[in-house]
């Protein structure tokens, strides 16, 4: 009886593990002595209309029928016995996804934001309630000022309240374990904000956009949100910016910062925006960089 249900347990394992490997809702890699799995909240095309500054000849080359391919992604890392998420996708397939690795929401022993958009934030809330109701949540904190603040949600037009007042909820829900933070500037700075974890600032895209550096036993995987949209355009023109940047111009120099520090030191990146399997490596090319997907 006891060797049945051992290989019962096995093959359980075994089933979740392929689903992981084949099922293009999640990908597993390897980082040091932990895990990263790309739990995927869909697939798409977004439309090049929202690039600042792509020229025909441009959109001719790298997007001929208008249209580029997106994603929305959550990645999980299971290190050290903890169960990390970095962003919450918009809350649609993150917990079934979760279900792959035996995990419930009560699981999670931490959330990683990189901004606030209801893309990032929306598997947060469950009826208003905190749906992770065990984890720390770590916010930049230039990030969490914009996004609460009365006097500048009371100037905007009431139809642009709306992610506001849903962020709003989120830190409410959240306030007994709201971790706020300063995000590094400096790329060489050795501050840690968590074991195997520097969170760095990449302002632009909001005010106080964060990436975030994972580290175990010397290897390491950089996980940026909307560092891009358009993998297949910004790329080669990483000088493209986007119409819902908030400050397009600072977006643009967070960016190529990024880019020319990971295809440098050879860092493989995650995407929250990157199709499918979510993560690769960068290199410098002409004109820009080359984005090569993990296999």
């Amino acid at each position: 009886m006891k060797y049945r249900i051992i290989v019962i347990a096995l093959f359980i394992i075994a089933t979740i593990q392929i689903r992981a490997q084949n099922n293009e809702k999640i990908y597993s890699m390897k980082l040091g002595s932990s895990r990263v799995h790309l739990l995927s909240e869909g697939q798409f095309s977004g439309n090049t209309g929202i690039l600042i500054g792509a020229n025909p000849e441009i959109i001719k080359k790298y997007a001929p029928d208008n249209s580029f391919p997106m994603a929305t992604n959550v990645f999980l890392w299971q290190t050290n016995g903890k169960n990390l998420l970095f962003d919450t996708g918009n809350g649609g397939n993150l917990f079934n996804d979760l279900q792959f690795f035996q995990l419930k929401p009560e699981n999670i022993d931490a959330v990683f934001i990189t901004h606030m958009h209801g893309d990032h934030i929306g598997g947060l809330l469950s009826d208003d309630k905190a749906t992770f109701p065990n984890a720390t949540l770590y916010i930049a904190k230039p990030e969490y000022e914009y996004w609460t603040d009365d006097e500048s949600i009371n100037q905007m037009p009431e139809n642009r309240r709306g992610g506001f007042l849903h962020a709003k909820k989120v830190v409410e829900a959240y306030k007994d374990r709201l971790r706020l933070f300063e995000p590094i500037s400096d790329p060489y700075d050795d501050r840690s904000l968590y074991p195997g974890i520097k969170a760095f600032a990449t302002y632009g895209h909001t005010p106080g956009h964060t990436v975030y550096l994972l580290e175990s036993d010397n290897e390491m995987l950089l996980i940026w949100g909307d560092l891009t949209h358009a993998m297949a355009v910004q790329m080669p023109h990483p000088e493209l910016a986007m119409t819902y940047d908030t400050n397009p111009e600072k977006a643009v120099q967070s960016r190529l910062l990024v880019l020319q520090l990971v295809s440098r030191y050879k860092i493989p990146v995650a995407g929250i925006h990157i199709t499918y399997p979510g993560i690769g490596t960068i290199e410098k090319s002409e004109p820009g960089y080359l984005f090569t997907p993990m296999k």
